[in-house]
């Protein structure tokens, strides 16, 4: 199977006053193409600084990261943004949506962004909110929506553009379990297609049986890859 992201003995300090703290040590691991890996571990584990460096936001102290064929670490900052805008989604606990905004404009919002047309890119946003069920929402605005459909609005959004890479950060912590499993059911659809990648980082127990493998982390460190059915969840 086609590898989506390649860690290869990645570290990462941050300097505190007169100091350098490591956050990273020396992670290798994989993500593959057509499957949702789920990152998992307590809070200051440093799973928001791996999913940051593999986005192109945070620098890494040493190591390699290949996404999608590309050495990002090796990227300028122009090149991350260019790259993170025709390669990755992002989805988030908070929902990000702009309040002026109907369901369809936000949902094209990675579109305007590139330059796309205003009509073409409304067209398209409509397209994937229909896939995703919202197709009778899509001149709502956020305040008129649920939380679970505000949800599914920010997952069209971050589909919009045919992103290679979906990177979630907690997409079900603000939503009820039954919710929250809708929004699971999109992001296992979406991770069926062989071309692309979801990486879900997550604390909630409830959606582990979801993934197709977990990575678990500890002090900076991965400490297990597990199969779903095979991995005890730790309080």
């Amino acid at each position: 199977m086609t590898i989506a992201i390649d860690i290869s003995h990645l570290n990462k300090s941050f300097p505190v006053g007169d100091d350098v703290v490591p956050v990273l040590h020396d992670i290798s691991a994989q993500v593959r193409l057509g499957e949702l890996t789920m990152l998992v571990g307590p809070s200051g584990c440093g799973k928001t600084t791996l999913i940051s460096i593999l986005s192109g936001i945070l620098s890494a102290s040493s190591g390699d990261v290949s996404v999608i064929g590309k050495s990002i670490l090796k990227f300028s900052d122009r090149e991350k943004v260019l790259f993170r805008r025709e390669n990755i989604g992002f989805i988030f606990q908070q929902y990000n949506l702009l309040p002026a905004l109907t369901a369809a404009e936000n949902a094209a919002l990675p579109l305007l962004a590139a330059g796309v047309a205003k009509k073409q890119a409304l067209q398209k946003a409509v397209d994937v909110l229909s896939e995703i069920g919202m197709q009778a929402h899509t001149e709502k605005l956020p305040r008129q929506l649920s939380g679970g459909q505000q949800q599914r609005i920010a997952i069209a959004r971050a589909l919009v553009h045919n992103p290679r890479l979906i990177v979630c950060d907690e997409p079900t912590a603000a939503l009820d379990a039954k919710t929250g499993q809708g929004v699971m059911e999109i992001l296992r659809d979406v991770a069926n297609d062989q071309t692309r990648a979801v990486l879900v980082v997550t604390h909630d127990s409830r959606i582990y049986r979801f993934a197709d493998r977990i990575l678990e982390m500890s002090d900076g460190r991965i400490v297990g890859d597990h199969l779903p059915d095979n991995f005890v969840h730790k309080e």
